[in-house]
């Protein structure tokens, strides 16, 4: 049997499968942090399925099981691509979860209170990013896709994972988004860059989003950009209850994927048992 170590020619090879087969940046670099960390744990010891179920249980320990999955997922497509399949291990089996914790979904009020401490602070640019992303259901990576012309145009074209689809911008949007184009003289392309003329990555409005927390009165573990894209799966799945087309939308290719951004606190389910009057 070959020698199974992890080396730094592997590591290289395994980042460029993935770039090849169009991983989204932050996809790539948190299946890259994923193997580094599994590497670090193999010490350079051959890898057999000892080891890996070793891991396997390491990470059972210390993370919480989805995101030892996620860790898990990413191993497995390591170990795939070199023709391991021996070694994969099974993920942790999770309990469909029916409801989400009141702590971390993110409500329209709270959302509200979010656009409207931007707005007091003067930060016009993340304030309409905030309801771009929300307004939209748009993935962060994908804000380079509202340009100036796409907004004109009153829809835009998002190409993520090798798949294109259109966005609308509602016209209240669009409205917002040509008067911040011309107060800030943007004649074409991007609409939001930072102050060096790049684009506003995860990281930039992330922080910008936490600085809102206090004044805004919404806890720090609400506010995430991603948490807006699950805030308008929501209220879509809402009005529409079409899991299909909110796929779709989305941009997602597994609708199982979709089912977990429509999952609520269940208040509207307590609301409805208790108007059931059962209790004599």
């Amino acid at each position: 049997m070959e020698n199974r170590i992890i080396t730094a020619a592997m590591l290289h090879s395994f980042r460029d499968h993935l770039t090849e087969n169009e991983k989204a940046s932050a996809t790539l670099e948190k299946y890259m942090r994923d193997i580094r960390f599994f590497a670090e744990f193999a010490a350079n010891r051959l890898l057999d399925k000892s080891l890996v179920l070793e891991y396997k249980a390491h990470l059972g320990q210390n993370y919480a099981p989805r995101s030892a999955n996620s860790m898990l997922a990413a191993l497995n497509s390591f170990l795939r691509f070199f023709g391991w399949f021996d070694l994969c291990p099974k993920q942790f089996k999770l309990q469909k979860e029916v409801y989400c914790s009141e702590d971390k979904e993110l409500t329209k009020s709270e959302y509200a209170a979010l656009v409207r401490a931007a707005e007091k602070e003067k930060n016009k640019r993340l304030s309409l990013v905030v309801q771009t992303i929300c307004g939209t259901g748009i993935r962060v990576s994908e804000l380079q896709c509202i340009t100036l012309e796409a907004v004109k145009k009153g829809e835009a074209l998002v190409s993520c994972k090798g798949k294109t689809r259109k966005i609308f911008i509602v016209q209240a949007l669009r409205s917002k988004l040509l008067r911040y184009a011309a107060e800030n003289k943007i004649l074409t392309g991007l609409l939001f860059v930072t102050q060096g003329g790049k684009p506003l990555n995860r990281s930039n409005i992330w922080k910008e989003m936490k600085k809102l927390c206090q004044s805004a009165g919404v806890s720090p573990q609400k506010v995430f950009p991603h948490n807006l894209r699950h805030l308008f799966a929501r209220t879509f799945y809402g009005i529409e209850k079409d899991i299909a087309k909110l796929a779709d939308i989305l941009g997602h290719s597994n609708i199982n994927t979709t089912r977990l951004y429509t999952i609520t606190t269940g208040a509207e389910h307590r609301r409805k048992l208790e108007n059931m009057k059962l209790i004599l």
